[in-house]
């Protein structure tokens, strides 16, 4: 039991409130200390039995999430207040109605945004998903309900040392798919960073230790490089009269773990570790000509690379991120990124939408950055109002409205459009009229013929060609990647499309009937799954097409007669708490998570083929509807998606040390070619080792040996023990193992 001493909390709880009142002064008017007051006195009184799983008290929680919204995002008392308050009705008996009478309408519907949705969900539906939904419904009356979230969320990752593992990759997961991306789409850009970087600690902390221990090391180097860089430039700046700060910063934890892992190259070897930030201080009128004169004062000194320079200040990013990007040489070598921007810029590229009001209020306030941000909003609206699919199907339209970068393109008379990357023709034609998209046939590029799948370039000037006869179709959705074109595409669909989800709900009704089985969302769920479909709709429409056979349908009974023949007394369960639950109850109560090679008797689970785990891999189990529990690495491709939007389902689970079976996994190995290499390469895999090799496949050009090889090992330390053995071979540069 741990010792609470009450009246040192009660000193730390009132630190942090002065600490938060003391922040936020600049922002209140009159009237506003007494109500934020008050806020705290609620949220004190509600709380004040709670505690966190580390043992603090429950109210430190919504105070710091008031001091995100404060100091990192900029908002103002309402926010302050509905931040105080945003766990009140969740947790206590306090009612919405309560909330409104005392602190009014736009706070409780502030909270009404951020309160989880109670109740019994549909099998197989998620939770998550219709929560997020919820939230996001809100959005388009007042974005302080996503900006308030993400302070919650920012404090929930600062302090998941505490959670339980699933929960840990739960959140984690659910931050990394939704939080971090809709933190950039706001242009709060250091919240997104944190919120990778944390993601990262707990999906791969050995990844994060490693890289958080080499930026720490090169700190006193790199120090000194960025003095010496910018001393030049700070002088001929000061001569020609700016006023200017220079900061330096090493690149986030993530962004390098994400280099390091796509372009698989080592720390050292990232192209540019560290970004300066030039911010100068100017009027509003001469921001462009005072940053491209700085521009010409960094290119003075030092060469820029011509392909790394980004002008998002003439254009700038959907998010409203303004700023001159450009990678310099320095003399020893190195490159160097360079972002040249003002302090309102910074601002804004900081704290993202809030800063824009504080800036749509002033004079001459730059409208063409926040028009883009309402813009995008807008979009949302519309994708919400035309969404009456399952919350995983809005789920996946949404992030693909989420996209990083942007192209820009133009119409025949030279109009700017600005589309997310990898949008085509048909997008670009959605983007004009509906009509013209439901009619193209295909587009001009440069005045060049192209098809409606035709990826579009910066630059690119698009005039679209249609015709009358033309009518959208199910491939279509393949071809485009805006939620604007998606949604009118599935528009023209819907009529014909619910005609055969209404045959094929029928038909799968009779047949389940002739085949005794209940017609019950159960039942449905796990037909969806076993025909790997994503929904009930796609499941049922592809019946009434025709797609799946409905005499297939019997199949799915012989299935589920052969595993409840399957020998031995296997647990029943659909989530996370029934597991826990069930296996408590037959291992006993300190039994909370899935024994690898020790529970197969008891518990139905199978090894994932999208990641071929093996024992020594960071594993979580998952419950799926058909096939008990399948074991994935949690660096799975699919993990993020499973664990996003099916929380509820993921299970800790571990190896048991007794494990002495042959697992499946690949390497590959980049050499130089010569005679003898793959004899010399097979001897160490069945000499040395006495591994089982399954296949290899060899590919040779102009010198360079490219070859995989699937082996089965016993674990991780065998598998790292054979890359090692593997990687001493006369011409090897390279072994890693893919999945």
């Amino acid at each position: 039991m741990i010792k609470v001493d009450i009246e040192e909390e009660r000193k730390e709880i009132l630190k942090r409130y002065r600490k938060l009142l003391r922040l936020a002064k600049p922002l209140l008017k009159s009237g506003d200390a007494k109500l934020i007051k008050k806020a705290f006195n609620v949220a004190s009184e509600a709380h004040k039995e709670m505690r966190r799983k580390s043992g603090e008290p429950y109210i430190y929680h919504p105070l710091e999430v008031a001091l995100i919204c404060v100091e990192e995002i900029g908002l103002g008392t309402t926010s302050i207040v509905a931040a105080l308050l945003h766990d009140v009705v969740e947790d206590t008996d306090m009612e919405l109605e309560d909330i409104e009478r005392e602190f009014g309408v736009k706070v409780a519907q502030i909270i009404d945004g951020l309160t989880k949705i109670a109740g019994v969900f549909d099998y197989g539906s998620s939770q998550q998903a219709e929560n997020f939904r919820k939230m996001l419904l809100t959005l388009s009356d007042d974005v302080r309900v996503i900006l308030i979230k993400l302070a919650d969320r920012l404090n929930n990752m600062r302090t998941l040392d505490s959670m339980p593992r699933h929960k840990q990759l739960k959140i984690g997961s659910e931050t990394k798919y939704l939080y971090a991306p809709l933190a950039h789409r706001l242009g709060l850009y250091s919240i997104k960073s944190e919120l990778e970087d944390l993601h990262l600690k707990f999906m791969d902390k050995e990844a994060y230790d490693f890289i958080t221990k080499k930026i720490s090391d090169t700190r006193v180097s790199r120090n000194k490089f960025i003095k010496t860089f910018i001393t030049p430039i700070e002088k001929e700046l000061e001569e020609q009269g700016f006023k200017f700060v220079i900061k330096g910063r090493p690149k986030s934890v993530y962004s390098i773990y994400n280099k390091m892992k796509s372009q698989n190259i080592p720390f050292e070897e990232v192209f540019d570790l560290f970004a300066i930030r030039i911010i100068i201080d100017t009027t509003y009128e001469n921001e462009k000509a005072a940053c491209w004169q700085v521009y010409s004062i960094v290119t003075d000194f030092y060469r820029p690379n011509p392909n790394r320079l980004r002008d998002w200040i003439s254009t700038p990013r959907a998010n409203g991120y303004e700023s001159l990007h450009t990678t310099a040489m320095s003399q020893t070598g190195q490159w160097v990124e360079v972002q040249i921007r003002t302090q309102r810029m910074d601002d804004i590229a900081e704290r993202g939408y809030a800063a824009h009001w504080k800036y749509k209020e002033k004079e001459n306030a730059p409208e063409k950055a926040a028009g883009s941000l309402d813009e995008w909003i807008t979009q949302v609206r519309t994708l919400l109002e035309n969404n009456d699919g399952s919350a995983i199907e809005f789920m996946d339209d949404f992030r693909g409205n989420l996209f990083h970068d942007e192209v820009f393109v133009f119409t025949p008379k030279g109009d700017l459009k600005v589309l997310p990357f990898g949008a085509t023709a048909l997008d670009f034609a959605f983007e004009i009229h509906t009509e013209v998209g439901a009619k193209c046939i295909g587009a001009k590029v440069n005045q060049k013929l192209v098809s409606i799948g035709h990826k579009l370039k910066n630059g690119d000037q698009v005039e679209i060609l249609t015709s009358n006869k033309q009518r959208p179709n199910e491939d279509w959705l393949k071809s485009v990647v805006t939620s604007r074109a998606k949604s009118k595409i599935k528009d023209a669909l819907k009529e014909e499309k619910k005609g055969f989800m209404i045959d094929g709900k029928e038909i799968v009704q009779r047949k389940l009937k002739q085949m005794k089985l209940d017609f019950s969302s159960e039942i449905v769920e796990q037909l969806r799954a076993f025909f790997e479909t994503k929904t009930t709709s796609e499941f049922y429409y592809k019946v009434g097409k025709g797609i799946i056979d409905a005499t297939s349908i019997k199949s799915f009974k012989d299935f589920k007669q052969q595993k409840k023949s399957k020998k031995g007394p296997q647990l029943n369960f659909t989530d996370e708490k029934s597991f826990t639950k069930e296996i408590k109850n037959l291992k006993g109560p300190e039994h909370d998570q899935l024994l690898i090679g020790e529970d197969m008797d008891v518990v139905d689970y199978v090894l994932a083929k999208c990641c071929n785990p093996i024992p020594g891999d960071a594993v979580f189990g998952f419950v799926t509807v058909n096939e008990g529990i399948k074991i994935h690495r949690t660096a799975c491709p699919n993990a993020l998606e499973l664990m996003s939007n099916h929380g509820n389902r993921v299970i800790k689970a571990r190896w048991t040390s007794q494990q002495q079976i042959a697992f499946l996994a690949g390497l590959k190995i980049i050499g130089t070619d010569r005679v003898g290499l793959i004899s010399d390469l097979t001897k160490v895999i069945s000499n040395e080792l006495k591994v089982n090799m399954r296949s290899i496949t060899v590919d040779s050009d102009r010198g360079i040996f490219e070859g995989s090889i699937k082996l089965y090992v016993d674990s991780t330390n065998h598998l790292e023990k054979l890359i090692d053995n593997l990687s001493k071979v006369q011409g090897v540069l390279k072994v890693s193992r893919f999945d």
